[in-house]
């Protein structure tokens, strides 16, 4: 299927990924499914190969390979391991604020730290009592000579342990002209990372609060013109966020058919394998069925991405179906494997854990419904993929 897109760069671009997923990352998933904290070492490694270049242009040392490239490498992490799918995913989003807001000196700055692996950036939108509601975020920065102080507090920040470079949108002024972006360096006094908490899954990635006591930070750490933040919060959920879980998703959900096929070919009842039963056939047949409905849904979406066309109602359907139909084989997969499934020497339990972490983040399913039906009465209002078209569009890969 990914042939209709990819190209031979793609093709060599996802062996790779997956050579580095099963020789390095698959030994150390017991010892994070043991910790249930963020993988420092394994982290870095993964952000030290490059891919989190991945759409930043050659010019600033990335590997210019789009979105659908950016998919691939998400995927093919995401089949072993959703956490470090979600390492690169996250550092995306940091990525994406300063390739569409930044300045030239804060490109030239950070994009070749970022590309390298030097820099794990991440973004900072969501606070307690907001949570999605952007335009209710009470984070303060407030002008001070030639820098900014910022309190207030952000949560669910992906990579917040890991990262260095943290993309934080805060309030300077009432309404949706009154949100600002800055570049907050981990570094900083009056900045802190909060206290690791266990999760559910995603074991070896960090998600957790940034707290801002007066941190200074000078005016040139600024993205864009003060009033710039709500376009950066949603350009980066909507173009980036979307995608990036969406192709965690989608690997998720090939390692769940994988598995679950390998589990019916091993245990045998009635003497045939298990696959025989028809009952366990058509869950088989389903499984397949969604896998394929999805991965054509996530590769059409960044391949309009990447060509600069509006596909903002592509991006969402493609979150939507990821989503639900990887948490339906997830479902299913446990049907098959039953009481074996509860066990974790088998990866199943973990696949179903890892794919409801992918739910919430850049807009639930009820969300994307929502936006998909104004596409659908024509009361959307504007695409944000057309906004950016000549900075996503993409010299065709080889």
């Amino acid at each position: 299927m990914d042939g209709y897109f990819a190209s031979g760069l793609h093709h060599r671009l996802r062996a790779q990924v997956r050579d580095f997923a099963e020789n390095r990352v698959r030994p150390l998933i017991p010892a994070m499914e043991a910790a249930r904290s963020v993988h420092h070492e394994m982290s870095r490694l993964v952000a030290r190969q490059g891919w989190l270049g991945a759409t930043i242009s050659k010019e600033y040392g990335g590997l210019g390979v789009g979105h659908l490239g950016k998919t691939i490498i998400i995927e093919e992490l995401s089949r072993v391991s959703g956490a470090m799918g979600a390492v690169v995913q996250a550092s995306q989003l940091g990525a994406a604020k300063i390739v569409h807001f930044g300045s030239d000196e804060q490109k030239k700055t950070w994009l070749p730290a970022i590309a390298a692996g030097e820099c794990l950036p991440t973004i900072a939108v969501t606070e307690p009592e907001s949570g999605g509601h952007v335009l209710g975020m009470t984070a303060t920065a407030v002008r001070d000579g030639d820098d900014y102080l910022l309190d207030g507090r952000k949560v669910f920040v992906g990579n917040s342990h890991v990262g260095d470079l943290h993309g934080v949108v805060a309030r300077t002024g009432p309404g949706s002209k009154g949100l600002t972006a800055f570049l907050v360096e981990s570094w900083r006094p009056g900045f802190r990372v909060g206290d690791q908490r266990p999760t559910m899954g995603l074991h070896g990635f960090g998600f957790g609060e940034l707290f801002f006591d007066n941190c200074r930070v000078p005016a040139s750490n600024r993205l864009g013109d003060e009033g710039d933040g709500l376009a950066v919060a949603y350009s980066s959920s909507v173009l980036y966020g979307r995608a990036n879980l969406t192709a965690v998703s989608l690997g998720i959900h090939r390692a769940i058919l994988e598995e679950t096929t390998r589990f019916c070919e091993e245990r045998h009842r009635y003497g045939r394998p298990l696959h025989a039963l028809p009952s366990v056939k058509l869950k088989l047949g389903q499984i397949q069925s969604r896998l394929m409905t999805a991965r054509l849904a996530a590769y059409h979406a960044v391949h309009l991405l990447d060509q600069g066309m509006p596909c903002d109602a592509e991006l969402m359907n493609a979150k939507l179906v990821n989503v639900e139909s990887t948490l339906d084989s997830a479902r299913n997969a446990m049907e098959i494997h039953a009481a074996a499934g509860l066990f974790t020497d088998r990866p199943i339990e973990r696949y179903l854990r890892d794919a409801h972490h992918i739910f919430a983040p850049a807009g639930t399913s009820d969300i994307q419904l929502l936006r998909l039906a104004d596409v659908a009465l024509g009361t959307a209002k504007g695409e944000w993929s057309e906004q950016l078209a000549d900075v996503l569009r993409m010299e065709p890969a080889l």
